[in-house]
């Protein structure tokens, strides 16, 4: 009989709606597990994405959450329990398109605005997850990171920076959380082909010699797909990585090295 991976219930992915959200919740769905997908205003999206999960043969819901509201976050895990019975893990990959501005000529206001949403929002998915989690005996927690955690990309502040406290606080819930074997882990994605990578392209923000400045600093001179971010999520809420917690998986073709 071929291993189950996960307990019955459901990941929920907050973000679920983006092209590397959507990506993660297909995944998720090809390693057995129903997957509640959230999504902030791109419903049409979030419907699509559960479609695939569905095509994949498990059972998807889909919930609209304003991460900055606690008690839309904690509505959103009520539904999501009603249907699933149970959320036993949970991928945090919410974040509003990035401005790519040098820290110098970043304003308060842009500044603020990624905090509350990044930051404050991981802080009340975590708040509202934490004790389901501890009464059904454990869980994982996967933050979708920044591959500039390790090696800091200019103009790509707005993103790395509020990540990074949120790489603090999955080694606070690995630290804290273990002994109600809740495990927390990071997947560092890098430039992957979908999302905010396609939109900012069209913008005319990523050029040519971005793009030839970047690939110096990849190993692998290729850009990822959303598959690849979603593997390393779903390896890390599995039980293959039950003995794993407070690590980064760095899934970015070798940015860096």
């Amino acid at each position: 009989m071929e291993e189950r991976l996960f307990d019955d219930g459901c990941v929920m992915v907050i973000g679920g709606s983006g092209g590397i959200g959507s990506g993660v919740a297909q995944e998720f769905a090809h390693a057995g597990t129903d997957v509640a997908i959230c999504y902030h205003s791109r419903k049409e999206a979030a419907e699509d994405a559960a479609a695939l999960v569905e095509a994949a043969g498990r059972q998807a819901s889909v919930h609209k959450v304003d991460v900055q509201d606690a008690a839309s976050v904690a509505a959103a895990l009520d539904d999501a329990c009603a249907t699933h019975r149970r959320v036993h893990s949970l991928v945090w990959g919410a974040g509003p398109l990035v401005d790519q501005v040098l820290l110098s000529e970043t304003s308060a206001e842009q500044f603020r605005r990624a905090m509350e949403v990044e930051v404050f929002g991981f802080f009340n998915a975590m708040k509202a997850v934490l004790p389901l989690m501890r009464d059904a005996g454990g869980g994982s927690i996967v933050h979708l990171g920044s591959a500039g955690d390790s090696w800091w990309p200019p103009r790509d502040g707005l993103s790395v920076a509020p990540k990074a406290t949120n790489e603090a606080l999955i080694r606070g819930i690995a630290r804290e959380e273990g002994r109600h074997e809740i495990r927390a882990n990071s997947v560092l994605v890098g430039v992957i082909e979908a999302g905010m990578f396609l939109e900012l392209t069209r913008k005319g923000v990523f050029t040519e010699e971005w793009v030839t400045e970047v690939q110096k600093n990849l190993g692998l001179k290729r850009w990822g797909k959303p598959a690849d971010i979603g593997a390393a999520a779903t390896f890390l809420c599995s039980r293959k990585a039950n003995y794993i917690t407070g690590q980064q998986i760095s899934v970015s073709g070798g940015y860096g090295v």
